[in-house]
């Protein structure tokens, strides 16, 4: 007898739990559900102004003059030949190009240059000279382009690319990723590396840097998207129209009384498409990237 009761008890206590585990089971299933729905509206939300761009930019139509059709009867390039004849795009395109590149470059060697000091070379007053790097982020972009102007104008590099290209290259934001990053980079490994008779330099390239390949991802996507869509600076720097970038050269295509859609989506499309498949190229060290910066 003694035997046989734990084996009743435990069946009947299986018995009880049966409904509350199909309950469980239940509301796990319609949580699965709900989620999926919402992800779906809000993915098509996020999708349906960029599906109208692309089908605007390949239309002859205006979308805001007539009635939206969501499939299209006919594909043109009538749009992009527009803006190819009237307009230096190609120019305009490549002065982008040249303009990021540098900068992305130029940014990405300075942040990780400058984290890796902060995050594992010792000196005086690094943490206050960190605490004013960080101060300067405060600061709105607005209220430095005066003084910025000033000190590139007495460069005398007004109205060349460097006057875009060095201010935008001095990235804090940047250096702040790089710093939270390496300070998860253990310490032994340096302390090994210094032991065995690498120098900083030695150091920072040989083992920092091919320990960081997921923060210069997240780096250069981000100088490159920042760069690549700015257009106050450029504005204000870039005299020559020869010298402009695509993002200036949208403001052409807005008329002061009429507007020509087609012509602007079909090169706002060309704008958008390079940082596009940029992101899905290194979507997964961006990713990975953000998941691992900050951690301490």
């Amino acid at each position: 007898m003694t035997l046989v009761a734990p084996k009743t008890e435990v069946s009947s206590k299986r018995i009880d739990e049966a409904p509350a585990l199909r309950t469980a089971g239940r509301h796990s299933r319609a949580g699965l559900v709900v989620r999926i729905v919402v992800s779906v509206v809000v993915c098509l939300v996020m999708i349906f102004p960029f599906y109208v761009l692309v089908l605007t930019a390949f239309t002859d139509t205006t979308v805001f003059s007539q009635q939206l059709q969501l499939i299209p009867r006919a594909l043109t390039l009538v749009n992009y030949t527009k803006v190819l004849d009237a307009w230096p795009v190609l120019s305009w395109f490549g002065n982008s190009v040249i303009i990021t590149v540098i900068t992305t470059v130029l940014t990405v060697a300075f942040s990780t240059l400058a984290g890796y000091a902060f995050a594992k070379l010792k000196f005086p007053g690094a943490g206050v000279l960190f605490l004013a790097l960080l101060a300067t982020m405060m600061i709105p972009s607005q209220a430095t382009l005066v003084p910025l102007f000033r000190i590139v104008n007495g460069m005398d590099l007004v109205g060349t690319f460097w006057a875009v290209i060095l201010p935008g290259a001095a990235g804090t934001f940047g250096v702040f990723l790089a710093r939270q990053f390496m300070l998860a980079i253990p310490t032994e490994v340096i302390e090994a590396a210094k032991i065995d008779g690498a120098g900083s330099v030695s150091i920072f390239l040989r083992i920092v840097l091919p320990l960081s390949k997921p923060l210069l991802a997240v780096l250069t996507l981000l100088s490159v998207m920042g760069q690549w869509n700015d257009f106050l600076w450029p504005l204000i720097v870039l005299r020559d129209p020869v010298l402009f970038t695509l993002p200036i050269g949208l403001q052409f295509l807005k008329g002061q009384y009429t507007t020509d859609y087609g012509a602007l989506m079909a090169m706002t499309l060309l704008s958008v498409a390079p940082l596009v498949i940029l992101f899905l190229v290194f979507q997964r060290y961006f990713v990975q990237g953000l998941a691992t910066t900050g951690i301490r």
